[in-house]
């Protein structure tokens, strides 16, 4: 898929090619195609993807996407609206929940004319399932309003979306990874600056190449390898998120990480809320159905965080179970029980779950309970943008958009989930959203008469410059030391161990570090002391990163390099979201604080907006027609 050559400068260059990145290439293509008629467009976009597009993590995605469809009882999308405002603990900006909510029937209508094979109906609708959170009448019932795919919904859009792509021609360079963001600092009090460009390495010659773009759109989804149990795939290193903290730029309610409540016992492998929704049951080692005890109305499908702490709460209270693989280790799980669903059912309806079981837990779920606990599942927060995908700073009390910047998908904040996402959320997020970019820049394209040549490239000159000094120091490194393969295999074996330090230099050593030292600090709950401690063995990990060097000499095809890179990109993040969550001095949605254990509306009901120097400051919640409530399920 790679392109002859990449070229040095393209109308728009989008970073990532999940659900996001690919809606935002189709909606851009399809606006101008509207266009072309009348002003004879023929823009020069580029798809940058770290990975093969269909590796990207949207393809793990199980359960289904909400949109008030209504196929198999009656739905609104007002209760959508409602819900998902209530789900974000009343953090999320209800303008854009409303576009979210109100236009997700139109996005499923069009994934299914795009290709995306729904589980239907006997009538032949779009099949419809219940997901956490998800109510008729404001807050009553549970509604049959995930659209889905068997349990495969992600994997059959991904796969959808990319044959879409092709079909219109976009051009992709797969395999590369953008080291840099380079952006010009505001020049006036209304600017919020502009997007220059992006440092490139071309993975498979080992080079470096600046790339001029007259739009970036940044869609490289989220962070969950900043913990060790997480549901996220490898390449999940928030490297977004990080290019823009690097860039000067802000992110937006990063405190919030949301923990999927069954992740398969200690391997953090999601298994998707549609169990639950077919009727698997969470039990404690007496094997009682505790949610009950928890959020009466709601029980197993009440929302994530909510469930994920009522887990937390049993094992704490001496009541959860241990793995069966390790019978004599900790009893920091629960059991899900699939039993009561028929097994002809959970063929058909969750082929995914059954399969995951089998391979990994080698138990049978329809005789067998399968132990399960929170799993780092999803980043709330992110790269601020507009609901048209534009990246802003958050300034003297308003927004300065940054020109040419724009972002989509898990690693951007538009706050439609604000303290916590409802399932089924993400993927409508990552397509609608991306979609409206895409159309966003289009427009742009279409009203900007000729291309801006930017004449002056000294900035990007500068970045690629810094950026290959930095590259040849790493590569040098090979020549001075004696450590053979066979010694980095045996540091690789070390790495499942927090508090080995006989492994110096090695950025794989470094994540499983990392990932113990933030669940410890913020997984499910923390406090103050877990925060400050964080914050501390942090600085460490920073020391010891700076010391990464490359074992082979070369950058070809040496994923050594990028995993250095990667490791930067979690540490700088993981600092933002120490700093964030220490400063929110309350309990809210996703961040349980036992030291601040309520809501406090009266000075929190804000978004956290810090930058990479670590100042905080607090934008307003957006809020429109729902003011504040209880939240019980």
């Amino acid at each position: 898929m790679n392109p002859q050559k990449v070229r040095n400068r393209y109308d728009a260059v989008i970073v990532g090619a999940g659900a996001a990145g690919l809606s935002t290439a189709l909606g851009l293509y399809r606006a101008l195609e509207n266009k072309n008629s009348k002003s004879g467009l023929s823009p020069k976009v580029l798809v940058v993807s770290k990975l093969q597009p269909l590796r990207s993590h949207t393809g793990s995605a199980e359960g289904g996407i909400a949109a008030s469809l209504g196929n198999q009882e009656k739905d609104d999308w007002h209760w959508h609206y409602y819900d998902t405002v209530k789900g974000s603990d009343w953090l999320a900006d209800q303008d854009a929940v409303r576009i979210l909510a109100e236009q997700a029937p139109g996005i499923i209508v069009e994934l299914e004319h795009d290709g995306v094979a729904f589980s239907r109906t006997e009538d032949g609708h779009i099949a419809q399932r219940k997901f956490g959170g998800h109510t008729a009448d404001y807050g009553g019932h549970p509604v049959r309003r995930a659209a889905y795919a068997a349990d495969r919904i992600g994997h059959q859009i991904l796969h959808a979306l990319w044959q879409q792509c092709l079909r219109h021609g976009v051009e992709f360079a797969e395999e590369w990874y953008v080291t840099d963001l380079v952006v010009d600092p505001p020049t006036d009090d209304e600017s919020g600056g502009h997007a220059r460009g992006l440092i490139v390495l071309d993975t498979h010659v080992g080079e470096l190449q600046a790339i001029q773009a007259d739009n970036i759109v940044l869609c490289t989804g989220g962070a969950g390898r900043l913990f060790h149990t997480t549901s996220n795939s490898w390449d999940l290193t928030g490297d977004g998120m990080a290019l823009a903290l690097q860039a000067g730029l802000q992110l937006e309610d990063v405190e919030f990480i949301q923990f999927h409540p069954t992740g398969l016992g200690h391997t953090g492998i999601l298994l998707s809320e549609a169990s639950r929704a077919e009727g698997g049951v969470l039990r404690n080692s007496q094997g009682r159905a505790f949610m009950q005890d928890y959020a009466p109305g709601h029980g197993d499908l009440a929302a994530r965080d909510v469930v994920s702490r009522s887990i937390m709460a049993e094992i704490d209270a001496g009541r959860g179970v241990a793995d069966p693989s390790d019978p004599a280790g900790p009893h920091d799980c629960v059991w899900l029980d699939l039993t009561g669903i028929d097994s002809q059912r959970m063929a058909t309806l969750l082929p995914q779950v059954t399969e995951t079981i089998h391979r990994y837990a080698h138990l049978d779920p329809t005789v067998d309970m399968v132990p399960v606990k929170p799993t780092a599942h999803y980043t709330m927060g992110g790269i601020p943008i507009t609901d048209r995908g534009r990246v802003y700073r958050w300034q003297d009390g308003r927004c300065r958009v940054v020109d040419g910047l724009y972002a989509a998908g898990e690693c951007s904040c538009v706050s439609v989930h604000g303290a916590n996402r409802l399932g089924g959320n993400s993927l409508l997020d990552a397509c609608l959203f991306g979609t409206r970019t895409g159309q966003a820049i289009a427009a742009v394209m279409a009203n900007a008469g000729k291309p801006n040549d930017m004449a002056d490239a000294s900035p990007l000159t500068h970045a690629l410059q810094k950026r290959q000094a930095f590259m040849d120091e790493l590569l040098s490194g090979a020549s001075k030391t004696d450590l053979s393969e066979p010694a980095l295999a045996n540091d690789l074996d070390e790495a499942s161990d927090p508090d080995d330090s006989a492994s110096p230099n090695n950025p794989y050593a470094l994540m499983g570090q990392l990932g113990r030292l933030m669940e410890e600090a913020v997984a499910v709950r923390c406090n103050q002391s877990s925060i400050e401690k964080g914050l501390h063995s942090l600085d460490q990990l920073d020391a010891d990163a700076k010391q990464l060097r490359a074992h082979s000499g070369t950058a070809v095809l040496n994923q050594e390099v990028t995993a250095i890179m990667e490791v930067d990109n979690l540490l700088i993040l993981a600092r933002a979201v120490l700093n964030a969550s220490l400063k929110r001095q309350e309990s809210r949605g996703a961040l349980y604080r036992s030291d601040y254990p309520q809501r406090d509306d009266e000075r929190y009901l804000a978004h956290t907006m810090i930058d990479a120097k670590e100042v905080v400051s607090w934008q307003p919640v957006h809020i429109v027609d729902m003011p504040p409530e209880g939240r019980n399920y």
